[in-house]
């Protein structure tokens, strides 16, 4: 061995916790940087680059960064600026390397799919740091090929590129994981409980994806469905009482449906007057959380004759949610630490 040779760190253990992505600013030219490298991603969108290049780059690059800034503006964080997906991913972040404390050979780090901090530089911070085997944990509880699958395409992308490899572990989905069913219904009932009225109705929305990667075989659709009936078990309520809809759909293909705002619209017009949204899907509050539920389907509600809307928070960096990361991160790294 070469007398100058570097010492190599090894012998230590990452955690990467991933989450999908935000801009770094509300301006436009942050929007744009984020929504080129969200919207570009193949497994995001599969229409033929030819097909959707020309509407991506002719139209919505010019369109929607402006209108998306707008969204962010309103539920920005002001104190940190910056998006609160960010500032939770980094809250669970840190009590996780909390919880794993008395482990020193435990590296816990955070990262996003799109925007910073990237994968690829997390990854290889903790490699740097002597990481030789990372548990690589996409923060979504249900698979879908446009989030998880693709959190992992780009780690190993990101392999590829190295000569000395880490070993590196998965985070299956947890759609049906105790820690994660109590935690639901427990912050449903909390919730409920801190309320002066009570929901006639309760809705479960998930974030869509379009019917064709349905059909293709995603098992996205299949595991939201499983978490709300083992909800709906726990809590002892039916399906009129806790309904499961989909929302955020984009473009012109049919998405997964029942629609969120159709449904909200529909039970205010049919005469319900008090209803509250949870958004199971989601790990951290964030714009399809906080402007799309909160605000915008309380407008919707409002508009059509409803009177009491409320959006449950998401789990987020409560001890409810770092509960359900913990016990989830400690059985992945089983033979490990």
């Amino acid at each position: 061995m070469p007398a100058n040779h570097p010492t190599v760190a090894h012998g230590k253990v990452g955690v990467l916790l991933v989450n999908l992505g935000t801009p770094d600013g509300t301006d436009t030219t942050s929007m744009r940087r984020y929504l080129r490298e969200f919207l570009t991603d193949r497994r995001v969108i599969e229409w033929s680059r030819l097909f959707w290049y020309p509407i991506l780059f002719g139209i919505v690059l010019n369109t929607r960064p402006g209108k998306v800034g707008k969204a962010y503006e309103t539920i920005w964080n002001k104190d940190l600026d910056e998006s609160y997906l960010r500032t939770y991913t980094r809250n669970q972040s840190d009590a996780l390397a909390a919880a794993f404390e008395s482990h020193s050979e435990v590296v816990v780090d955070w990262a996003m799919r799109y925007g910073q901090p990237s994968i690829p530089d997390r990854l290889t911070a903790l490699k740097n740091a002597g990481c030789d085997r990372i548990l690589l944990f996409p923060l979504y509880p249900q698979y879908a090929a446009s989030t998880t699958a693709t959190v992992n395409d780009k780690a190993f992308e990101t392999l590829m590129g190295m000569r000395w490899q880490p070993a590196l572990r998965t985070v299956p989905p947890y759609h049906d994981d105790p820690a994660y069913i109590e935690a639901l219904a427990q912050s449903i009932t909390t919730h409920i409980e801190g309320l002066e009225w009570e929901p006639e109705v309760v809705l479960a929305s998930f974030h869509g994806i379009p019917q064709s990667y349905f059909k293709k075989g995603d098992p996205y659709h299949c595991q939201c469905m499983k978490t709300m009936r083992l909800v709906r078990e726990r809590l002892g309520w039916d399906e009129k009482k806790l309904m499961t809809t989909f929302q955020s759909r984009f473009g012109p293909e049919e998405w997964l449906q029942p629609y969120t705002d159709k449904t909200v619209e529909q039970l205010a017009k049919d005469g319900v007057k008090r209803i509250a949204v949870i958004n199971p899907g989601f790990v951290s509050d964030c714009l399809e959380t906080l402007e799309e539920i909160a605000v915008a389907a309380g407008e919707i509600f409002h508009e059509n004759g409803g009177e009491h809307f409320s959006h449950i928070p998401c789990l987020n960096d409560s001890a409810a949610g770092m509960a359900v990361i913990e016990a989830v991160v400690r059985r992945e790294l089983k033979g490990w630490v």
